[in-house]
């Protein structure tokens, strides 16, 4: 269910900046979950120290593969990776002749730099194929990791892009999700962007939710009071619970950007989650860290091509990386119209093909001064 569309019932609000406010017309479908927030315990043995250099984030990729570094192998997989669900044969329809070549690094042709597609769901319940049960994904962003392993890029294509979709015409991005579920998806991507993808990761944003509980709250910046549902997101720094990240997520009516403004605080809270989950308060409290890394690894699906053995092989490589390594983009926009009755999206074809070249080269975060208009702004709205 698109959190946009849908009746809520919002309980109270846990105390935080955000205000409470009448109830109104929602932009989301919140339920109540309580987090807890533990008291800071001692500082954590080394190896926690040296935990802390691995989970590093590169989108949301990285909450899955964090949780294999540290500590037993054997333990860590069977709490953690267990969670993790798996998406089978995502890649097996797709011809290998249609598709991109791999992305070969202009400095170092022999790295080996890592492409995800992230879809995003306001609503878990995926089925084996990877289908949203609404037929429809919430976000789409390539999230691509460095041979080097010293930077990452998260870029979100808009869902109401207007792109060619392999056998259906011209049509909404997320209309392929709907018609052919992640495999179409893929393929529309790789059309569009000539950058070939790896992997394939779904995301529950209500899942995701749940690891704001896990970490006792965290703080986004907003440039401008808006209100959505019960709660009042005021002006300067909120600091919200899972329950209101629901529906600060999940609006777009009322913000002058629109679906432009809910991609930005998509992004922003993805960045929140990250800081918060690096920072020491998270780290040196081993209830929390547990917690929060149960929740994280309940809230994403995988394609099974990526086992975890890989995911503890990548994962260690990108043990240097830190959050202020990540840049976050939305794909080059010309502007918004009208197909028939359907309010629609057009690319920049032009500048996104300098932005998709720099991914083949691997070049991205060199290059990222050119794409300052569409990098992720310190306050969104």
């Amino acid at each position: 269910m698109n959190a946009d569309e849908s009746d809520a019932r919002g309980p109270e609000a846990d105390a935080g900046t955000s205000e409470k406010a009448e109830p109104a017309a929602p932009d989301a479908t919140p339920e109540a979950e309580q987090g807890e927030q533990t008291e800071p315990a001692a500082p954590a043995p080394r190896r926690h120290k040296l935990l802390r250099r691995a989970l590093i984030s590169a989108g949301v990729l990285v909450l899955v593969l964090v949780v294999l570094i540290g500590g037993g192998i054997w333990f860590v997989t069977a709490r953690y990776a267990g969670n993790v669900d798996r998406i089978t044969d995502v890649f097996g329809g797709i011809s290998e002749d249609t598709r991109p070549a791999p992305a070969t690094p202009a400095d170092d042709p022999s790295g080996d730099p890592v492409t995800f597609l992230l879809v995003g769901s306001d609503t878990r319940g995926h089925p084996s194929s990877g289908e949203d049960p609404d037929g429809r994904s919430d976000a789409i962003m390539i999230a691509r990791l460095s041979a080097d392993r010293k930077h990452a890029q998260l870029i979100s294509i808009p869902r109401d892009s207007w792109v060619p979709i392999p056998g259906h015409g011209t049509s909404k991005i997320n209309a392929a999700y709907s018609w052919g579920g992640p495999s179409l998806l893929i393929q529309t991507v790789e059309q569009l962007t000539k950058v070939r993808i790896d992997h394939y990761v779904a995301i529950d944003f209500d899942g995701i939710a749940q690891v704001t509980d896990a970490l006792g709250g965290v703080d986004v910046t907003v440039a401008e009071t808006t209100t959505n549902g019960p709660y009042t997101f005021t002006a300067g720094v909120n600091h919200i619970t899972g329950e209101q990240a629901r529906w600060y997520l999940g609006q777009r009516h009322r913000l002058s950007g629109g679906d432009f403004d809910r991609v930005k605080r998509q992004q922003q809270y993805l960045r929140a989650v990250f800081q918060k989950l690096f920072s020491s308060d998270t780290f040196h409290d081993v209830g929390r860290l547990d917690s929060s890394l149960r929740a994280l690894t309940s809230a994403v699906s995988i394609d099974d091509t990526l086992g975890s053995t890989d995911l503890f092989t990548l994962a260690y490589s990108m043990r240097d990386l830190t959050p202020a390594d990540v840049d976050f983009f939305t794909a080059p926009v010309l502007g918004t119209g009208m197909e028939g009755a359907a309010s629609v999206v057009y690319l920049d074809q032009t500048k996104g093909q300098r932005m998709w070249a720099y991914l083949n080269s691997d070049s991205l975060a060199q290059n990222a001064a050119e794409f300052s208009k569409e990098a992720l702004p310190d306050n969104p709205r």
